[in-house]
């Protein structure tokens, strides 16, 4: 069991935060399937700061989603420490810190993994941050800049002296990006010299990972970041492996489609039909995945700008499934 601020868990099962992804309509879905805390997608600190209306919107957060954090991210003391209180004012119950990212973009910027390369410095970051602000603050962040300089055991010592409440550590170098094995056996070692919670990121992609996680591990939370898109039921499958050690629900082709809506149809509430349906178009890959024939039906549902188009064409296909006594590949 942890606690931070007033959020209490045992073995929590956490959304990353991701780009373009994790918006309020995907958050509720995954809050709904089972997730413990969700993630906004990454801010940039600057953005807020100089009161860019687009990196604002990503703040927005709604009561049903609760508890969910705020990720913020930059290289700049001041401008993370303004940001911190633009986003407290909507009230979420934590505030990540983004010491993880690896693309070109935000390393480039010192942001992100590139705070790995100071440690010093991401503590006095961090620490201003936690002065600057009345919420928890949280740190997501790698094991270290290269394999050549791991150095997530003091990074993680200066992040509980600077006053973060949790620490997500990503089990992989920046160099590594998404590649190759994440490497758990961090996890334990983190655990060993630091007292707040540790979560585990990294190669998380199905129940079966988030139950060998913890048991490999002991770590407080596993955060699935990739393994969540296609599988938003990842969250409520891994609790029922964990609580009673077997997964018995069955996600049928029904079941797919009808999330698929569900999602949408809390993204038209979010953000207004026609851009909801619009950039739902990047999720039917993954809720069709594996499903007879789903090449047409994909095609098909990227001509809609409307609900109901992408309503009856899933409801036709699940129909056409039905009658074809197709089963669905576990």
């Amino acid at each position: 069991m942890f606690k931070i601020g007033e959020i209490e868990l045992e073995k929590a099962v956490l959304l990353a935060p991701m780009e373009d992804v994790t918006d309020i309509s995907f958050r509720l879905v995954c809050k709904e399937l089972g997730a413990d805390i969700v993630y906004t997608e990454f801010v940039n600190s600057e953005g807020l700061v100089r009161a860019s209306e687009k990196t604002h919107k990503k703040l927005k957060i709604i009561e049903g989603e609760r508890p969910v954090g705020i990720q913020i991210y930059g290289a700049n003391i001041n401008s993370m420490v303004g940001a911190a209180k633009i986003a407290e004012a909507e009230q979420p119950d934590l505030i990540d810190i983004n010491a993880g990212c690896w693309v070109k973009n935000v390393v480039g910027q010192g942001a992100g993994s590139a705070l790995l390369k100071d440690p010093p410095y991401m503590q006095r970051l961090v620490k201003s941050v936690v002065d600057g602000t009345n919420l928890p603050v949280s740190v997501k962040t790698r094991l270290g800049w290269d394999h050549d300089s791991i150095t997530i055991l003091e990074v993680a010592k200066r992040m509980e002296d600077a006053g973060a409440v949790a620490l997500t550590v990503h089990c992989r170098t920046r160099k590594m990006g998404h590649k190759g094995n994440a490497e758990w056996s961090w996890i334990p070692k983190i655990k060993n010299v630091v007292s707040i919670p540790v979560f585990l990121n990294g190669n998380v992609l199905s129940a079966h990972d988030v139950r060998s996680a913890f048991n490999q591990t002991d770590a407080d939370g596993v955060m699935i970041a990739r393994g969540a898109i296609a599988n938003p039921w990842i969250f409520f499958q891994s609790k029922e492996l964990i609580n009673d050690g077997v997964i018995t629900s069955v996600i049928d082709e029904e079941m797919r489609i009808k999330t698929c809506l569900r999602h949408l149809e809390l993204a038209v509430k979010v953000k207004g039909e026609k851009r909801a349906v619009l950039e739902h178009r990047k999720f039917y890959s993954g809720y069709l995945k594996g499903l007879y024939s789903a090449s047409k039906t994909r095609a098909d549902l990227m001509q809609f700008t409307e609900y109901n188009g992408v309503e009856d064409t899933l409801f036709k296909y699940l129909k056409f499934l039905e009658n074809h006594k197709v089963e669905v590949p576990v």
